[in-house]
């Protein structure tokens, strides 16, 4: 992981521009941007950008980090829902030919027919990444519509609260251990870039932030009879952190407490354990038999 290196960009542009477009960011939309340099360097070569990659950007805000990665990508689709930025990234973003903004709502978007059209207009375009500034507010919604809708992606680079991030890094027996990580790590390995402090913003948020680099494994780490059941126990298995897992399983695939207690004993986890001390392969064996016992 890198550690964090204050360098600021030329703000002046970013000032100008906003003040010439009468630019004023919208809390309810988790406008911070980023404002220095060294992070900015950091998510671009975290991201391993090359020039046969199709990157997609989720908001790119005033296009800073846009124009770090377009100097480096084939190309670069920029998704922004604040259409009051598009003036101003056609501002910023003058003379990088390798760059769209398309002024959507990331959840709403369709990615897959997007990739696809890219591709076949520029069938050098071999792989796909993801970059971007998350808002804080829809972290999680953004980051699961990416690790389920099967995208042909090679990794997502993204900056979140400090606090997401340090659940999806979590292991099994850690107190943010839980759902989100077993859910990201399922589909991906984790590693940090770089630690984000609220001051490499503006406007400045009230917490700091990290960038993690997911990379989309090949092969799963487990092998499930069902993802639906097996995301299905993790989630009633940490529906209440403080009660065992004989209570959480109980109604799960129908199940009575004694029967969910016996399905546990025979893949050899004590009913008594709770969901934060059980790891993937655990929550495996143990999301089987109940998928079994269907």
């Amino acid at each position: 992981m890198k550690r964090y290196t204050k360098r600021t960009i030329d703000r002046r542009m970013i000032n100008e521009a906003a003040r010439h477009h009468d630019f004023h960011t919208v809390k309810s939309l988790g406008q911070n941007f980023i404002i220095d340099e060294g992070v900015i360097e950091a998510i671009a070569e975290g991201a391993a950008i090359g020039q046969s990659d199709l990157v997609i950007e989720i908001g790119p805000g005033m296009g800073v980090l846009t124009a770090a990665a377009a100097a480096r990508a084939g190309r670069i689709v920029a998704v922004e829902i604040d259409q009051r930025l598009l003036p101003i990234l056609e501002q910023t973003l003058a003379g990088f030919d390798n760059v769209r903004v398309v002024c959507q709502d990331i959840l709403k978007t369709d990615l897959k027919s997007l990739i696809r059209e890219e591709q076949a207009a520029d069938p050098s375009l071999a792989g796909v990444k993801i970059i971007g500034n998350l808002p804080y507010y829809i972290t999680t919604p953004i980051i699961m519509k990416l690790l389920t809708e099967e995208l042909p992606l090679e990794s997502i680079t993204i900056m979140m609260q400090r606090e997401v991030a340090e659940r999806i890094r979590s292991g099994a027996g850690s107190r943010t251990y839980g759902v989100l990580s077993l859910s990201v790590q399922y589909y991906c390995e984790v590693k940090s870039v770089v630690r984000v402090p609220k001051e490499a913003f503006r406007p400045r948020p009230k917490v700091d932030s990290e960038v993690l680099r997911l990379r989309l494994r090949r092969e799963k780490p487990v092998q499930v009879r069902d993802e639906a059941t097996f995301f299905g126990c993790i989630r009633a298995g940490f529906r209440a952190r403080r009660k065992t897992l004989a209570n959480c399983l109980t109604g799960f695939c129908g199940a009575s407490k004694e029967e969910a207690s016996a399905i546990m004993i025979s893949v050899g986890i004590d009913p008594g354990r709770r969901a934060e001390t059980l790891d993937m392969e655990e929550f495996a064996r143990l999301a089987d038999a109940f998928e079994k016992r269907k």
